[in-house]
């Protein structure tokens, strides 16, 4: 490790037990811990945000390239359509009346549907526990 072998670590060890004697050592020792894991975690963070420059800018440099080839048409270059003003010109009120009507007949029956799977369920749910708790008193009384 750093070129340093275990004759020189334990050397630097009681050198340093030494000097800043038993107390102070794990204070410093500590402190060298959190020191080196905040730089650890500075440079991870600055690697990421490098990373994600890089990205971005090869991304816009493929979006150019495509732009220009034609193969990509840019969002303001897009004709934007009023789809409301599209869908009441191609109905009466008559017909709109009769659309939300079988709109609403269809909601109830998927709302009764609904309804019934929920139910089924409390009644699946139910029989299991009571299932369970026969197995249960079964196993008990053997």
């Amino acid at each position: 490790m750093f070129g340093i072998g275990m004759t020189e670590m334990l050397l630097i060890a009681a050198l340093a037990l030494i000097v800043l004697g038993p107390k102070k050592l794990p204070d410093l020792a500590r402190s060298l811990g959190k020191g080196f894991a905040e730089f650890k975690r500075a440079t991870n963070e600055f690697k990421n945000t490098i990373e994600v420059e890089a990205r971005a800018a090869e991304v816009q440099q493929t979006r150019e390239k495509l732009e220009k080839e034609g193969k990509l048409t840019p969002p303001e270059a897009l004709p934007v359509e009023e789809p409301a003003a599209d869908i009441a010109s191609q109905f009466t009120s008559e017909e709109a009346a009769a659309k939300v009507r079988e709109a609403k007949l269809a909601q109830t029956k998927y709302a009764e549907e609904d309804a019934e799977i929920e139910r089924q369920l409390e009644e699946d749910v139910i029989t299991a526990a009571v299932t369970k708790q026969d197995t249960g008193e079964q196993k008990q009384d053997v």
